[in-house]
């Protein structure tokens, strides 16, 4: 199944040392992730820095296990140049899935995908716990150590979905 993963899914779903380890690789095992180029410069670009989204950025990267294309940015498009491009790649792919956690903005970019079902990290974690890969309580676990180094402990969405694991 094709995934097209936006910057802020990749660097979620590798901002722990446990997600780093487990969910990754289960990721890029389980789909066929694919990205804009503007993904991949976003991903260099954070992984310059210092800190924990610059670890995840450099080790998703380092899987070189990402399909990478090319992509026309749609100019009315009012989100940065990694969601446009990757918004008009899950379109044009025709995607099963679109994997972003720009949770402000999720409501412009589920209007935006044609017949292409957007997934945050909850619910890809809620995904892999259907398939048998996780018990909720790792899910669970997962969810809340991302939660923490991504600063999302006051968002009301990861906030309700962490019921996704009770």
């Amino acid at each position: 199944m094709k995934l097209v993963a936006d910057t802020s899914g990749l660097v979620s779903i590798a901002s722990t040392a446990d997600a780093r380890q487990q969910l990754l690789p289960l990721l890029l095992d389980s789909y066929d992730v694919i990205v804009p180029t503007q993904v991949v410069d976003e991903l260099e670009s954070i992984g310059e820095y210092k800190d924990d989204h610059a670890t995840a950025a450099r080790a998703v990267l380092d899987k070189n296990a990402l399909s990478v294309e090319t992509v026309d940015l749609d100019s009315t498009f009012p989100l940065d140049d990694g969601e446009n491009a990757a918004v008009q790649l899950a379109n044009r792919l025709g995607a099963t899935f679109f994997y972003c956690d720009e949770y402000n903005q999720l409501a412009l970019i589920h209007a935006s995908l044609s017949d292409v079902r957007l997934v945050t990290t909850p619910r890809l974690l809620k995904a892999f716990v259907v398939n048998g890969e996780y018990s909720n309580q790792t899910a669970g676990e997962l969810l809340d150590g991302i939660a923490h180094a991504r600063s999302w402990d006051a968002n009301a969405y990861v906030q309700q979905a962490t019921q996704l694991f009770e």
